[in-house]
């Protein structure tokens, strides 16, 4: 019995021993060195937030009552071939389409925006809004190119409404979300991040996207992209897939650029767009080893537009652009992307790099209008309302005069034409055409669509 006492005094004594230094070196470690880390019971997993504090529910809340259902119905003439053909039968009938999509109020008396593409060749637009009034819209004015339009209804009360964020501000891995109401189900809310910033997906050059990988689908477009404090940042406008369904990420124009084309809208009746007047093309490595120049980012200006601000401010062919006022430039969308923020008399602050040293140049912004560029000999200009109207066009550059020997015997037809296409692109400005004009070799053919002077349309490779 003795020695059993003994033996059980030394187990206790042996646990004791193992259990305080199982509390010494383990419990007591820096949770760091630990291989595995047990969450306590009450643990609330706090997703993306630096702070631990980000909340989905208030930012959702703030904006679906101010996201809407947009319908638009539009009629065409449809023909019977048979009938015409047997019984002389003659216009045809008139069929109802009907588009849907999705808009954001941005102030309480109404005023919505949302895709061009959504309310194109709209003959009635009506709104429902989250609470499931209906109402009439009358169409403000339109901006083709970045896909906005502006609406308003007149409503029988103050409307919730979204207010815009600075979207210059927002970060590459930023929370986001995107929230639509599509096929007049009530608003939806997905969630996700900025993928990147300056995506160019149009082969006019004029986009600067921000990419997120929150689902939009179709019904979505024009509705709104907002951040965790429910503020807008951008109007969902494309989805990139085969399918036409969301695949993985999707698209906003920003919404620097949407408030900027909303306000002229409002005060102009149409978008003032003010031009820097540069070509040229985006740095990376391998241009700047061809082009012998140490700067591997920012944009190479390979050709300044005559008539232009950068031209009467001193900016020169070779001089590399890597700010505008604050913003770091580093691709053509960044660029392009700022600009479109501006109207012509604005001044910016152009930041370049010239052989070798960094220097600050004010310029202020011009009209489209009164830039001209020279290709292939072609000296090009915007058309103007009356070019329009000759011709029964609203797109295409104007050719003021030409400098190529092989056409000079055909100057009298050319003079005064407009080409309409370069390949397979349409020009629809000398925007359009600067960015063709960089992308293109001095030596390179191209065949080019145009209508001579007398209205004639024909083409040629030069």
């Amino acid at each position: 019995m003795k020695k059993f006492g003994s033996l059980f005094l030394v187990s206790l004594l042996s646990g004791a021993t193992t259990l305080g230094a199982y509390k010494l070196f383990f419990e007591n470690n820096n949770p760091s060195d630990s291989i595995v880390s047990m969450a306590p019971s009450n643990f609330t997993r706090n997703v993306g937030s630096a702070d631990g504090n980000l909340d989905f529910t208030q930012a959702a809340d703030k904006t679906v009552h101010s996201v809407v259902h947009v319908k638009n119905v539009s009629f065409r003439t449809v023909s019977n071939p048979i009938m015409e053909f047997f019984y002389g039968f003659r216009g045809g009938q008139q069929q109802e389409q009907v588009g849907t999509g999705s808009g954001v109020i941005i102030s309480e008396d109404g005023y919505i925006v949302t895709n061009n593409h959504v309310i194109k060749d709209a003959s009635e637009i009506e709104i429902t809004l989250n609470n499931k009034k209906s109402y009439k819209a009358k169409l403000i004015g339109t901006d083709s190119k970045m896909d906005i339009a502006l609406l308003k209804i007149d409503a029988d009360e103050k409307l919730p409404y979204t207010v815009f964020a600075d979207s210059d501000t927002v970060k590459v891995g930023e929370w986001v979300l995107a929230v639509g109401n599509p096929y007049n189900l009530n608003s939806t809310v997905t969630a996700g991040i900025v993928s990147a910033k300056a995506r160019n997906l149009d082969t006019r050059g004029i986009q600067s996207f921000i990419q997120t990988d929150a689902a939009v689908n179709p019904g979505n477009s024009g509705g709104a992209l907002v951040n965790t404090r429910g503020e807008l940042i951008g109007i969902n406008t494309m989805i990139s897939s085969q399918t036409g369904s969301y695949v993985g990420y999707s698209f906003a124009v920003p919404s620097n650029i949407t408030k900027k084309i909303i306000e002229d809208l409002m005060e102009y009746g149409n978008v003032q767009r003010g031009i820097l007047g540069v070509e040229g093309a985006e740095l990376n490595g391998a241009a700047s080893k061809e082009l012998g120049i140490k700067q591997t980012q920012g944009f190479y200006v390979s050709k300044v537009n005559k008539n232009s601000g950068a031209e009467k401010s001193g900016i020169k062919s070779g001089d590399v652009i890597i700010k505008l006022d604050n913003q770091s430039i580093g691709t053509y969308a960044e660029l392009s992307g700022y600009i479109n923020t501006k109207r012509p008399n604005d001044k910016i602050q152009v930041t370049i790099i010239r052989d070798g040293n960094t220097k600050v140049i004010p310029v202020t912004l011009t009209k489209n209008e009164f830039i001209s560029t020279e290709f292939k000999g072609l000296e090009l200009e915007n058309i103007d309302a009356s070019d329009k109207k000759k011709f029964n066009i609203n797109y295409g550059v104007r050719i003021k005069d030409l400098s190529n020997e092989r056409l000079e015997q055909y100057a009298d037809e050319l003079k005064g034409g407009v080409i309409l296409k370069i390949g397979n692109v349409k020009i629809n400005d000398i925007e359009t055409l600067s960015k063709i004009i960089s992308e293109v070799n001095e030596n390179q053919s191209v065949q080019m669509e145009l209508l001579t002077a007398n209205g004639q349309i024909i083409r040629l490779i030069l």
